[in-house]
């Protein structure tokens, strides 16, 4: 079987050394050898693994145009050229196997819709987990089930961050320097640090578990870069860890969908999730909770998954065999109606009366408090950590609106959910 590849950088070359180390294996399995026939690059100058030597090309066309080339890999990474070729690829009628959560997450319906038009496949297991198996199983092994919500660590560079807060008492800028000269996080680590990374993940994630279109646009998002050491403490304090989880909750007639900082309870099974490993917990009402942990990311589990794909499409050359399925309409929740617990800590000055006025504004929003402890007092202010029980969001910013006006509130330092409070 001929296969191009595009794109040779970290997840390319490991797709190109897993072929090569168990392509014996491989083809014991399907049937069929993988033979890498072309290699598109952008720099021709770039010394390259021996495997595809006189195999690199800078022309898209070489790969496209090629007719022994029935599948081609796509490991580029950004949304274009990478839409445009895929695109292209499908109408042409090649399989396509794809890593990329920003193409799949903006475009995946089309593409989808595109490959079974042309009957060809259009696989993308690792856009979602790395090596975790997470896609297939969606699409197949639970396919009978009517998932109700979908809750995980979806990105290994916050999870990563956060942990080197809670074990080591780091702040935020030491993990995610730390996390930077361990090849765990970018340069520009926007991406992650601000959630949206995870909110790709679960745009793609919700759309097939829920059967109704999602955009990373409709995912109400919040980063870990406002989360400091003294939340960490408060929360260890509460029985509590923070980690970036990605939730997608089905409603009678809507979904709500959202990535922000969390407090799980320290035996709720993600809040063990440390380092780059990632989790995701299903719940079905035929099998109930499910969870799938590994690593997220990286060179070799993200080639697993990827070559798994090829293999996948090899034994299914003759038809399409993941199709789209939304066929359901379901609005998104606005993020305001969606209803939880939430964790604050605001510095006020220390005087009577402050914390009384603060609970009024509360009160006054129809939000009950399950805890208030006055911390640390400093220059003349204190630290109040205060956590609600369940409550509307739009009820807690309306509350949070009045509240910041007090001249005796210097700060509302951090807002943050809780899962499971009652």
């Amino acid at each position: 079987m001929q296969i191009g590849i595009m794109g040779l950088g970290t997840v390319g070359t490991g797709v190109v050394e897993l072929i090569e180390k168990n392509n014996d294996t491989i083809t014991k399995r399907i049937g069929d050898r993988i033979n890498i026939k072309k290699v598109l690059v952008q720099n021709l100058n770039k010394e390259r693994p021996t495997l595809v030597e006189g195999k690199i090309t800078d022309k898209f066309e070489d790969i496209l145009e090629d007719e022994d080339i029935s599948i081609i890999v796509e490991v580029m990474g950004g949304e274009e050229p990478a839409h445009t070729y895929i695109r292209k690829a499908l109408s042409r009628g090649k399989h396509v196997i794809t890593a990329n959560k920003e193409v799949i997450s903006k475009h995946g319906k089309e593409l989808l819709e595109l490959s079974a038009e042309k009957n060809v496949n259009l696989l993308f297991e690792a856009s979602v987990g790395g090596g975790i198996p997470i896609i297939r199983p969606m699409k197949q092994c639970l396919s009978a089930n009517e998932i109700t919500k979908i809750i995980g660590i979806l990105n290994g560079t916050t999870n990563y961050i956060l942990s080197q807060m809670s074990e080591r008492g780091k702040s935020f800028s030491e993990a995610l320097k730390e996390a930077q000269l361990k090849g765990y996080a970018e340069s520009d680590p926007t991406n992650d640090v601000k959630g949206f990374d995870a909110a790709r993940k679960l745009a793609i994630l919700s759309s097939i578990v829920f059967n109704t279109r999602i955009t990373p646009e409709q995912v109400y998002t919040e980063g870990i870069d406002s989360i400091s050491p003294a939340d960490i403490q408060y929360a260890r304090e509460m029985g509590s860890v923070i980690k970036l989880i990605a939730i997608g909750k089905k409603h009678e007639n809507s979904v709500e969908v959202s990535v922000t900082p969390v407090l799980l309870r320290e035996d709720h099974p993600l809040a063990s999730v440390a380092g780059t490993f990632n989790a995701i917990m299903v719940e079905g009402d035929a099998v109930g909770p499910v969870m799938f942990y590994g690593l997220g990311a990286g060179k070799m589990p993200t080639a697993s998954a990827v070559v798994a794909d090829i293999m996948e499409a090899i034994k299914h050359k003759n038809g399409s065999k993941i199709h789209c399925t939304c066929y359901n309409h379901l609005n998104v929740m606005d993020a305001g109606a969606a209803t939880t617990s939430f964790y604050l800590r605001l510095r006020v000055l220390d005087r009577p009366g402050v914390l009384s006025k603060i609970a009024g504004a509360f009160g006054e929003n129809q939000i009950s408090l399950s805890k208030v402890f006055q911390k640390n007092t400093m220059n003349g202010t204190a630290e109040i950590v205060i956590v609600t029980y369940d409550v509307p969001f739009q009820n807690l910013q309306d509350a949070l609106s009045e509240i910041q006006a007090y001249k005796q509130v210097a700060e509302i330092s951090t807002v943050i959910r809780v899962e499971g409070e009652r």
